[in-house]
């Protein structure tokens, strides 16, 4: 093997394995793709969609109340597979569901990206320190904090989910959108 391709291999390899190195980084701390498992997020997130998480976000600031959060479950749910849900409670807010709507503070939120009115009574309950009451989009068919008789706690919140990439035409940046009424 001649000289000029045995330093070509040589920079390919090193090259090849820093982009290796560096990957697992990135996807380890920074960010990581997603693929959403479930309809509980319909309509913002379709079955098979595929999200943008920053992993590190939650270092540096709190979840804010419309963040749409990946996590592990509460373990009271015996679950291995993520969660993926909007930020509706934070702690020590009193959340209630009624007249089809969520209550937080006795205040009615609004919600454009719901696609019904919940048909469902929840509450008043207060939000614990260090937990947060999270939701599905699809209100009505979404297995989420309302059902649990458990809280998600901060320690389990594994990053926010910030862009839409997949598929292509639904490429989009991932919007709060809540707000009071």
């Amino acid at each position: 093997m001649s000289k000029d391709l045995k330093g070509f291999i040589k920079e390919l390899l090193s090259i090849v394995i820093t982009a290796f190195i560096l990957a697992m980084i990135l996807r380890t701390f920074v960010i990581e793709g997603r693929e959403i498992p479930s309809g509980s997020m319909l309509p913002t997130l379709q079955i098979d969609d595929r999200v943008m998480v920053n992993k590190f976000i939650y270092h540096f600031k709190e979840p804010v109340r419309g963040d749409v959060v990946i996590f592990d479950p509460p373990k009271v749910l015996n679950s291995d597979t993520y969660f993926i849900k909007r930020v509706i409670g934070l702690p020590g807010e009193t959340v209630e569901m009624k007249d089809g709507k969520v209550f937080i503070n006795e205040r009615a939120l609004k919600e454009p990206y719901l696609p019904e009115s919940l048909n469902y009574r929840f509450g008043p309950v207060v939000v614990p320190n260090d937990s947060l009451l999270v939701l599905g989009d699809n209100r009505n068919n979404s297995f989420d904090s309302h059902l649990w008789n458990a809280w998600l706690t901060r320690e389990r919140i594994k990053g926010k989910a910030f862009m839409l990439y997949w598929p292509v035409n639904h490429v989009k940046l991932m919007e709060r959108e809540v707000s009071f009424e």
